[in-house]
């Protein structure tokens, strides 16, 4: 069985996707205590806390590095290599464990727009890093529609190989994504908040846009000023998010982590009423014995901070066919230059 270490746990998205495909986590961490404790609750180990403090020394032999972490400035020009791209940022943590125990397989996950962050530099820090390492990069966006479920969440997902062997993620099976009210809760209608109808107003005729979202209308707040022409509240951008409210008969837009107060409007059987916590949690996938501890607010942040579990899976799958199974033929042939984090002077604390 192949095994994994989880950083940047969070509540243990990308160990349920990982788990489920077969391979077996050996060590995880994550400095959040709520999303520690969560952690604990529902995998029975608590994980290491702040990876900085961690000495690569001490974590068990592995195959696959698992890793969603913050997207941080990076001091120098991303054209540049070496790890003096990276000191002071957290992706330096992870480099000096991929260099220390070389896994087969790196696997990074972070927001849509890390691509560009910094004009394209960090993502290009990142990907020298780990070619300077020995390993075969590739990248992608990728969307959680495209994996079942009915929610639009754009992620880039970075995967690096030892072998050569470039990931190739048009081998990853998409699959028809599911309609919002097909993942809501019917039996528990005692705790369903609804909005009073003179609260909120609906849309005459809403249509369904490419990415699946059906704007149905919106709360009676004040709506944004600079720049928009008189007659377009029929628009969802002129509504701040908290106060837009979409149909279930479409999907459903990226669930925040910055949304403490779990302000998901929809319209369902002619009512409009926020989404449950639990049906946040099966928008990335959970499973409904997967238990949720602590406030709402703490909740509804953990959830919007995490992965989508059946899009993990399915990379999981992939890298197991693609780059682990011993008789797979390599896509293209590198030969990056390897470095050492002491070729820069650097150490290991």
């Amino acid at each position: 069985m192949y095994k994994f270490i989880d950083l940047f746990a969070g509540i243990g998205g990308f160990r349920i996707g990982f788990e489920r495909a077969g391979y077996q986590c050996v060590f995880s961490s994550e400095i959040d205590s709520h999303a520690r404790e969560m952690y604990f609750h529902n995998f029975s180990e608590y994980p290491v806390g702040d990876i900085r403090e961690i000495d690569v020394k001490t974590i068990p032999n592995f195959d696959i590095l698992l890793a969603g972490f913050p997207c941080q400035p990076f001091s120098i020009a991303g054209e540049k290599k070496g790890f003096n791209d990276i000191r002071g940022t957290l992706f330096f943590d992870i480099a000096k464990i991929v260099e220390y125990h070389l896994p087969k397989v790196v696997i990074l996950e972070n927001v849509k727009h890390f691509k560009n962050h910094d004009r394209g530099k960090t993502l290009a820090t990142v990907l020298n890093t780990l070619n300077n390492l020995g390993y075969t990069t590739n990248w992608n966006l990728l969307n959680a529609i495209n994996f079942g479920v009915p929610q639009n969440r754009e992620r880039t997902i970075i995967v690096g190989c030892l072998d050569k062997i470039e990931f190739d993620f048009n081998k990853l099976k998409k699959i028809k994504a599911k309609k919002l009210k097909d993942i809501l809760e019917n039996d528990n209608q005692e705790n369903f908040e609804y909005l009073k109808e003179e609260e909120y107003t609906l849309i005459t005729n809403p249509k369904q846009q490419l990415s699946g979202l059906i704007f149905a209308g919106y709360r009676n707040k004040n709506i944004r000023v600079n720049g928009i022409r008189p007659d377009t509240k029929h628009l969802s951008r002129v509504h701040k998010q908290p106060n837009r409210i979409y149909s279930s008969e479409g999907s459903h837009p990226t669930l925040s982590s910055q949304e403490s107060a779990g302000r998901y409007y929809i319209l369902h059987d002619g009512k409009v009423r926020k989404l449950t916590l639990r049906e946040c949690y099966r928008l990335m996938g959970f499973p409904d014995d997967f238990k949720l501890i602590g406030s709402k607010s703490k909740l509804y942040n953990r959830v919007g901070n995490s992965i989508v579990i059946p899009m993990v899976e399915e990379i999981a799958n992939q890298v197991k066919q693609q780059l682990l199974n011993p008789n797979c033929t390599p896509n293209h042939y590198h030969s990056p230059q390897q470095m050492s984090l002491f070729d820069f002077g650097l150490s290991y604390h």
